[in-house]
């Protein structure tokens, strides 16, 4: 009888486990090689300030899991707190949504091209990122470039590589744009544009969010996408 009780219980355990996970639980999971100690974070911004949804005591295997509610797709935050107090390269952005994210990376190069599947967003964010990077190496090779004494003497030498400053700040915004304009069903579209292009032509951003699928449009990024644009008429 007691063997049968106990049976029962843990069948209604393992229902109401299940239970809980609905259409918009997002998993997060996956392994830090090499941690042997110390506490993984969930973090999330909420109201400018960056929360703890929940965390983790790692204690001899780097594997771990989250589970979360999620609304709308969204950035989130993994934070490493080594036993080391070292707060240099423990923080991993990513770009969540409902279903299984798995993230792998090592303990001593935690933020260092990390391996993220399972988001959709998140691939469209790391396509926009990289691309975003070159432009990014562009103006910092053409600082150090007006950094050398050969151009710091020759003023039209600095004039042509303010030129191509300016040249590579429009390639970047027409490429922002441009991005925009062709993933109107990425969420992390809008995101991108109120956080990259807030100093774009407000009619171009106009009609990116105009070019947003109805579900992006009414997300979290969407409606922040909405709001700034209110503002600036």
């Amino acid at each position: 009888m007691m063997k049968r009780i106990l049976t029962v219980a843990l069948l209604a355990l393992i229902v109401a486990s299940c239970e809980k996970n609905t259409e918009n639980t997002m998993t997060v999971s996956g392994n830090i090689k090499g941690l042997k100690k110390g506490t993984l974070f969930l973090q999330q911004f909420n109201d400018s300030s960056l929360v703890v949804l929940d965390s983790l005591k790692i204690e001899g295997d780097g594997n771990f899991a989250f589970s979360e509610e999620v609304e709308d797709p969204d950035v989130f935050y993994l934070y490493l707190e080594k036993e080391d107090k070292n707060e240099v390269n423990d923080r991993i952005m990513f770009f969540g949504e409902a279903g299984e994210i798995v993230i792998n990376t090592s303990w001593n190069t935690f933020d260092k091209n990390p391996e993220i599947s399972g988001s959709v967003s998140h691939e469209k964010l790391s396509e926009f990122s990289e691309m975003l990077s070159k432009f990014n190496l562009k103006d910092l090779s053409l600082m150090q470039a007006a950094a050398q004494p050969e151009y710091q003497e020759n003023q039209e030498a600095l004039d042509s590589l303010q030129r191509l400053a300016d040249q590579n700040l429009v390639n970047r915004y027409r490429y922002i744009l441009n991005f925009g304009l062709n993933n109107g069903d990425s969420y992390a579209t809008p995101y991108i544009m109120v956080t990259e292009a807030r100093e774009a032509n407000p009619k171009y951003l106009d009609s990116v969010y105009n070019g947003l699928s109805p579900e992006v449009a009414s997300s979290k990024y969407g409606k922040a996408l909405s709001a700034f644009l209110k503002e600036q008429n």
